[in-house]
C-alpha cells in the first residue's frame, strides 16, 4: 500500500484540478495549485428578478442600483503537469502526471513517430517534431535490431505496424493481456483500451495466402509478413527466431516477393532497406515461403490489409500496450516485486488523458512496480490504464521541458511516443 510523502516542490492544501483530486502534497504546473471560485449572489442580496437597471422601493424612496453581474467562474487549464512524491514500502518516488482533457476543442492525442517505424528520436524531439504539448514515451520495441515497435500502431488513422508473437513481445508479463493491446484514440478525442487484429491477405492465380504481420520485426513460424514503404529495416531478419526466442536460428527456407501496381515484380530471397512509395513487399519463412513460391514475375495480385478493433470502432491513434487496470482496479496477479522506471497511460470516466511516469534506479526515487503503477493511475483519476515501455525509455515532455528524470545519462531514443497537441 503506497501513500503520500512530503513533496519537493511548495505544499498546498488540496485542489480541484481537472476532476482529479491532488494530494497535499504536490507541485503542479500550467495552473495554481487552487482556484477561487466567486461566491454567487444569496437570496438576502440578490436583486429581485423584476428589478430593471435602476429598480424603486416605491413612491418617494430613492432608486435601488441593480445588482453587478457575477463574472463567471474561470475555466480550468485544458492540460497541467503536476509532480508527486510517494512512499513505498522500498523507499519515495517521484511521480509526474500530465491530464489533459480531451473532451475540450484545442486539445487532441496523436502518435508521434519518425518517418519510418524503426526510425527513433528522443521524446523531446518527437514532441519537438510533432509540435506537442506533452507527449510520453510509448510502446516497448526490438531494441537495438529493427527497433520497430512490438505492438500495434495507428497514426493519424493510418495503420503502421501490427503486433508481433505474444513471445517476442520484450515486455514484462501481464496477467491477461493479449497479442493486439492497445490504447486508442478515437476521432472525437474519446480514450479507450481495445484490441487490433490484421485481416490481410494476397489473392493470386493460385489462390488467397494469409498474411500474418504488417511491418513488425518479428514474422510468426510458418507464416508471412507484409512490408510498405512504412518499413526501411532488414526483411530478413524477421524471418529468424521462433515465435518466443529471438535468438533462435533464422528459419531454413525464406523467400520474399514484391508487388507493384498490383502485379509480382520479382521473388527471391528477402532483403531490406527503404521501400519505394507503392511498392509492397511479401515475405515468407517455412510454409509462408512454400507458399509465396507459387507466385512468379507477371502474375496479378491483389494485397489488401487492415487493423480491425474488437470494439468495431477504428481509432484515429492507437499505441501498443499492455492493460493494468480495468474499470477501476488494478489488474489481479500484477507482479510486485521489481522497481523499475514506469511509464503509463490511462483515461478518466470524463474521457481526460493521463500519462504518468515514475523515476526509478536512483536514491532519491527507487522506482514502482507494475501493481503500484496501477494504483498511482487509479490515484490520479484513471477507470482505465496500460503499461508502457519503461526503463531508460521512460521519458515525460511537457512544454518543451522534460520534468521527469531519466534513469540514463541521455534521452534514449525511441520508435515512438503518445503526444498531445494543442490546436
Amino acid at each position: 500500500m503506497v501513500g503520500w510523502t512530503g513533496s519537493r516542490g511548495a505544499a498546498v492544501a488540496a485542489a480541484v484540478v481537472i476532476g482529479v483530486l491532488v494530494p497535499v502534497t504536490q507541485q503542479a504546473s500550467a495552473a495554481p495549485a487552487r482556484e477561487e471560485h466567486p461566491v454567487a449572489a444569496t437570496a438576502a442580496t440578490a436583486a429581485p428578478a423584476s428589478a430593471g437597471p435602476a429598480a424603486s422601493a416605491g413612491p418617494g424612496t430613492a432608486p435601488v442600483p441593480a445588482a453587478a453581474p457575477v463574472a463567471p467562474a474561470p475555466q480550468a487549464p485544458a492540460i497541467t503537469h503536476r509532480e508527486e512524491r510517494v512512499d513505498t514500502p522500498a523507499g519515495p518516488v517521484t511521480v509526474d502526471i500530465v491530464v489533459a482533457d480531451l473532451n475540450r476543442a484545442e486539445l487532441r492525442a496523436t502518435l508521434l513517430t519518425g518517418a519510418t517505424v524503426g526510425e527513433r528520436s528522443s521524446v523531446p524531439a518527437h514532441a519537438r517534431r510533432g509540435g506537442a504539448v506533452a507527449a510520453i514515451n510509448g510502446d516497448f520495441f526490438d531494441l537495438a535490431r529493427s527497433n520497430a515497435p512490438a505492438g500495434p500502431s495507428v497514426r493519424d488513422g493510418r495503420a503502421l505496424t501490427s503486433a508481433v508473437p505474444p513471445g517476442r513481445r520484450l515486455a514484462p508479463g501481464v496477467p491477461g493481456a493479449q497479442q493486439g493491446d492497445v490504447l486508442v484514440i478515437d476521432d472525437d478525442g474519446t480514450p479507450r483500451l481495445d484490441r487490433l487484429t490484421l485481416d490481410a491477405s494476397v489473392a493470386g492465380p493460385k489462390g488467397r495466402l494469409r498474411v500474418d504481420t504488417l511491418n513488425a520485426y518479428a514474422v510468426p513460424v510458418g507464416g508471412i509478413g507484409l512490408f510498405t514503404s512504412d518499413w526501411a529495416g532488414d526483411r530478413a531478419a524477421t524471418l529468424c527466431g521462433s515465435d518466443t526466442d529471438r535468438d533462435a536460428p533464422c528459419a531454413p527456407d525464406r523467400v520474399e516477393v514484391v508487388v507493384r501496381d498490383g502485379a509480382v515484380t520479382a521473388v527471391g530471397p528477402p532483403g531490406g532497406g527503404a521501400i519505394p512509395a507503392g511498392e509492397q513487399v511479401l515475405a515468407g519463412r517455412d510454409q509462408g515461403a512454400a507458399a509465396l513460391r507459387g507466385l512468379a514475375v507477371g502474375d496479378r495480385v491483389t494485397v489488401r490489409q487492415a487493423l480491425t478493433a474488437a470494439s468495431g470502432t477504428t481509432p484515429r491513434t492507437a499505441v501498443g500496450a499492455s492493460p493494468i487496470l480495468r474499470d477501476g482496479a488494478p489488474v489481479a496477479g500484477l507482479d510486485t516485486r521489481s522497481r523499475d522506471p514506469r511509464s503509463a497511460a490511462g483515461y478518466t470516466a470524463q474521457g481526460r488523458l493521463i500519462l504518468l511516469t515514475a523515476d526509478g534506479r536512483e536514491s532519491t526515487s527507487v522506482g514502482i512496480t507494475l501493481a503500484e503503477t496501477a494504483e498511482q493511475l487509479r490515484r490520479a483519476g484513471a477507470v482505465d490504464g496500460v503499461n508502457l515501455d519503461g526503463g531508460g525509455s521512460s521519458t515525460m515532455v511537457f512544454r518543451d521541458q522534460v520534468v521527469n528524470s531519466p534513469s540514463e545519462d541521455a534521452y534514449r531514443l525511441v520508435p515512438n511516443a503518445l503526444g498531445v497537441v494543442e490546436n
